[in-house]
């Protein structure tokens, strides 16, 4: 039958007539520990931690401590485990001992290999053909041929239940073995071969059970054995000494004849004593109908020695189950194959690969080289868990990549080579016992598989403690560096503080801002990778983590630990990573957004330590999502989303959607970007729509869009604080009108109750721009906040003077507003517009610039018609270039705004004041003869009067009027005041013009169309006489009711 025996190490010893089954008692520790702490006589309290720390129950070793301790100079001198079997394994009953013979080495001659010729006792040899160990004596005498009884601890091979394997590993430095294999045949008996490794063909009947007989019995205990010859096999190297063997003062072969699992060889010499008693035995077996002779015959089984096929559906049938199961081979310190003993009666052989380590590899070939202590990490786990009985939990298949979207998810699932799974016996997991000895080192990534139980943190420890010992692998291992654990970060900044998330940027970055102060700082999730939206496999992902971020961080209150700072590579700067916790549970986000399966852990360098302090707990959240199949986990594959559509490209796409805005009312929506103080980029998901949202009754001051441009005095301020209150955050928007460029005139509302445009002009970061405010319905509070602001001197107002500004008031004829001189022209309106006000642009007849005008168009139209096309150019912003309008014509036009994407531009056309929106294709350079003529179209509003709002339902009436009483009809202008390029004009019949304060203006004021701008006219006060006019005007149409007074004054009290 096969036994391998192994002796002692320089860690270990197997007793298996003193300990419990298997159980390991690190005999060599106990000398370490006692040199390590400089103590000349070691107590059992040093006994205690050695067996503490090889998993041993101590109160079942305590004589062997006593003798350990009693002859601690006598350990150190001959090795423990001669000490060991000096004091447990005595010879034989009667023998004596020969003179000379020194008892601490009999019966264990390969425990010191440099005392070759005193570990040998004199009455035996050692068989020629043994292997030699290189560092053998080289004076040792040759041995002498003859029978050599070894005392060994013993386990069974399952190659064939007719020898014994037995396996010496020699101690050859402080951790490096040299193994000497020997087999011996059981020379009395024989029993069917189990298996044929290399034909891979089935059992003969029995022969499982047969060798489960001998591995019961045999395994992890000292047998005494008897070597009564030598034969080479030409199968491998492995030389096979013919004899007998004893555990426990019982003879195998006998065992095996009474248990009915061996039959007696034929023998052609005249049978002996011993033989005679065989042959009853066997006979008394066969009668019994034991083992073998069994007549019913074995129990039937499946047996499957390849890899299940369907790898999938076998880890989904028993993950987590615990499965009884034998180790068939130890490949390496972490890398076994075992035989499952599934609860059917079948058997399954598995790969398996200890969840959390990684042993160095064995070489599997001759040529191959191991790496440093893979044989040592493999003879630990060989010594105590070959052909044990162990409980097998299957955990995971190996994962082929970190990135879930490298692999298809129609991709049929390959057949593995092998599972990830623990492997435990009574005494506790191997993987731990592995990490703590120095010989295996902990797998980051099956941290997740690990989480329940503390698992992972014992793995930890025991690293910690390896680590600490400088044991093994460890031994020339770099001190860690030491983490500050203070209030400073890397780069100076503080390590923990307090701050708001003011800014997602995406799945696993943030922008934060400081409670005690104004320092902005971007942070990176640490060990988080989040899906990327340039890959268009993951943009739906991306977004999905991006928007939980959001929902969950932005203006909230967070806790920040920085745990490293990523130093500036390349074009990527300096990151501070860190962990970001909030709420009342101190929740760690970055777990939650693994969790959901939104983003994913970075695998990080062996040797790197800047990573997660939670990184375990994140593993553990990545391995839940994958179980669960969630987000990124779960293989489906989403379009890529669609760009938002951009409503306000321009003021003819925005249009036609105000009035549907003002009938919704309030709209919830996303501040999806702050261009500045009042201008928001806002991003309606319903709608899959983005436009831009202009405050309105408000002015913030401007905010330089590049370099070259300077801001305005507080617009920095202004634009910071709109990011840090609004940027990201829910809201609810309305509309009350668009402007020329497309923007949005309208409210935004946080929280449904905080307007922005008042929350601004109360923190001294805008003013009130009296004429679109006076529309407003919440007008009153615009003021009531400015002159708030203007009390308390904030931002804009810090150095208003309240008395400077009441003495201007009283002397108006020495402020801008004051009285122009009357002057009369004949003028015609080109264009009306009725965006953010009634606003119109006018050609001055009667001038030499309408008449330049008239001959330029001319020659301007046959330009056009005989020059050949220009090769296509992008133009700019404030070009003059020639644009075909929509009547097919070509007209000069200044460039507003242009999209190279789009290929369009919004243009003015400079002499008519029309805008519209035109294709790269219909835009020419302007020939340079016909730049010299200025722009004849002059932008204009009705002066002391503002038409009726677009809140009202006379507005349109008032438009419609307006145009009724204008449009196309020569008239006589005065201007009242300039407001930059912007002319403030009363408006005149020509034809019905008899008194000289009759005007267009009052006429509106007489119809209840119009009321009177107190508060956006500050030249109001400058023409009494005009005043007085329009306030009769007003009167008039109070008491008739016309327009806006039709139920009753809805004028405000002056």
């Amino acid at each position: 039958m096969n036994i391998r025996a192994g002796l002692v190490s320089n860690t270990d010893i197997r007793m298996r007539s003193v300990l419990a089954d298997l159980e390991v008692l690190p005999f060599l520790d106990f000398v370490m520990l006692s040199e390590e702490e400089g103590i000349e006589k070691p107590s059992q309290e040093i006994f205690r931690r050695a067996c503490q720390r090889a998993g041993v129950r101590v109160n079942e070793a305590l004589h062997v401590g006593d003798a350990l301790v009693e002859d601690y100079e006598g350990a150190k001198a001959t090795g423990l485990a001669a000490l060991l079997l000096r004091r447990l394994g005595p010879k034989g009953e009667g023998e004596e001992k020969e003179e000379g013979e020194d008892l601490t080495t009999a019966c264990c001659p390969f425990a010191v290999v440099e005392m070759y010729e005193e570990v040998v006792p004199k009455k035996t040899s050692v068989k020629k053909g043994l292997p030699e160990a290189a560092t053998w004596n080289k004076s040792a005498r040759e041995p002498k041929s003859g029978t050599t009884c070894w005392n060994l601890f013993t386990s069974c091979n399952h190659n064939s239940p007719g020898q014994i394997i037995i396996s010496f590993n020699v101690l050859l430095g402080t951790m490096s073995l040299k193994a000497i294999v020997k087999c011996i045949v059981l020379s009395t008996v024989s029993a069917h071969a189990h298996l044929n490794h290399i034909a891979h063909v089935y059992a003969k009947p029995w022969a499982y059970e047969a060798r489960e007989f001998l591995r019961s019995h045999a395994v992890g205990k000292p047998i005494t054995f008897t070597v009564a010859h030598t034969v080479s096999s030409s199968d491998d190297d492995v030389q096979r000494d013919i004899g007998s063997a004893e555990i426990g003062g019982f003879d195998l072969a006998t065992q095996l004849l009474k248990a009915g699992w061996a039959k007696l060889k034929d023998i052609k010499r005249e049978p002996t004593e011993a033989d005679i008693k065989n042959r009853e035995l066997e006979t008394e077996a066969k009668a019994a109908g034991k083992g073998i002779w069994n007549p019913h015959g074995p129990k039937a089984r499946s047996v499957e020695y390849m890899m299940p096929t369907d790898s999938q559906a076998f880890i989904t049938e028993w993950k987590g189950k615990s499965i009884d199961a034998i180790v068939e081979q130890v490949k390496d310190g972490s890398t076994l194959r075992v035989r499952l003993l599934l609860p059917d009666g079948d058997h399954q052989f598995v790969n398996i690969t200890l969840t959390g380590v990684r042993s160095p590899r064995v070489a599997s070939r001759p040529e191959e080289t191991s790496e440093p202590l893979g044989e040592e990490a493999k003879y630990f786990t060989e010594s105590r868990l070959l052909q044990r009985p162990v409980t097998v939990e299957l955990v995971s298949l190996p994962t082929s990549t970190a990135t879930p979207f490298q692999v298809s998810a129609s991709a049929p699932a390959p057949t593995a080579t092998i599972f990830i799974g623990n492997v435990l016996h009574p005494v506790g997991n191997i993987a731990e016992h592995l990490v703590s000895a120095g010989l295996a080192r902990i797998v980051d990534w099956h941290a997740g598989m690990l989480a329940a139980g503390g698992k992972m943190e014992r793995l930890r420890q025991a690293e910690r403690s390896a680590k600490e010992k400088r044991l093994g692998l460890f031994a020339n291992i770099a001190a860690p560096p030491i983490k500050a654990n203070g209030a400073v970060a890397a780069n100076g900044g503080p390590r923990h503080f307090d701050a708001v998330v003011i800014r997602v940027w995406s799945g696993d970055q943030i922008s934060v801002a400081e409670k005690d102060g104004s320092k902005e700082r971007r942070i990176q999730l640490s060990s988080v990778r989040a899906p990327k939206l340039s890959d268009p496999k993951q943009t739906h992902y991306a977004n999905e983590a991006r928007e939980f971020l959001r929902k969950r961080l932005i203006g909230k209150n967070v806790k920040v630990q920085v745990d490293f700072v990523r130093p500036r590579e390349g074009e990527f700067d300096e990151r501070e990573c860190a962990t970001v916790r909030y709420g009342n549970q101190q929740s760690n986000v970055a777990e939650q957004l693994i969790e959901k399966g939104l983003a994913s852990v970075v695998r990080h360098r062996r040797d790197d330590e800047d990573r997660s302090p939670d990184y375990d707990k994140l593993m553990a959240a990545e391995q839940a999502a994958v179980t669960e199949t969630r987000g990124i986990h779960s293989g489906k594959e989403f379009p890529s989303s669609k760009q938002p559509l951009n409503i306000s490209e321009s003021s003819n796409r925005a249009t036609p959607f105000v009035n549907g805005f003002k009938r919704q009312g309030r709209i919830p929506a996303v501040v999806d970007y702050v261009a500045a103080g009042s201008r928001f980029k806002i991003l309606i998901p319903k709608d899959n729509q983005v436009l831009t949202l202009v405050l309105g009754g408000i002015r913030a001051p401007r905010t330089a869009r590049n370099p070259s441009e300077k801001s305005e005095p507080y617009g920095a301020e202004a634009s910071e604080f709109a990011v840090r209150r609004y940027m990201q955050r829910d809201c609810e928007f309305e509309i009350y009108d668009v402007d020329r460029t497309g923007g949005f005139i309208g409210a935004l509302y946080l929280n449904k109750t905080e307007n922005a445009a008042i929350t601004l002009v109360h923190e001294g970061l805008a003013t009130v721009h009296s004429y679109s405010a006076d529309s407003l319905p919440w007008s009153r509070q615009l003021y009531e906040a400015e002159e708030e602001a203007k009390k308390a001197k904030r931002k804009i107002w810090s150095d208003y003077d309240e008395e400077a500004e009441k003495a201007a008031a009283e002397e108006p004829q020495e402020t801008d507003g004051g009285p122009l001189k009357t002057e009369y022209q004949d003028v015609i309106i080109s264009d009306v517009r009725v965006h953010n006000g009634l606003n119109f642009s006018i050609q001055i007849l009667n001038t030499e610039g309408i008449a330049s005008l008239d001959k330029l168009m001319r020659e301007f139209s046959l330009h056009h018609k005989t020059v050949a096309p220009a090769p296509p150019s992008t133009p700019k912003s404030g070009d003059l270039v020639s644009a075909k309008f929509s009547d097919g014509q070509w007209y000069r036009a200044r460039v507003r705004r242009a999209s190279p994407i789009k290929k369009e531009a919004e243009v003015t056309f400079i002499d008519y004041g029309n805008q519209d929106t035109v294709g790269f294709s219909s835009i020419r350079p302007l020939d340079p003869r016909f730049r010299s003529l200025p722009g004849q179209a002059h932008d204009a509003r009705l002066s002391f009067i503002k038409l009726v709002g677009p809140e009202s339902e006379y507005h349109t009436e008032a438009v419609d009027r307006f145009r009724q009483l204008c449009e196309g009809r020569k008239l006589i202008s005065n201007t009242d005041s300039k407001e930059g390029s912007l002319l403030h004009l009363r408006l005149m019949d020509a034809d019905e013009h008899k008194e000289l304060l009759s005007s267009v203006n009052v006429d509106l004021l007489r119809e209840g169309l119009a009321t009177i701008d107190r508060k956006g006219c500050k030249y109001l006060h400058s023409y009494p006489a005009v005043l007085k006019k329009m306030q009769e005007a007003t009167q008039a149409a109070k008491k008739d009711r016309l327009g806006i007074f039709e139920f009753g004054d809805v004028e405000e009290d002056e």
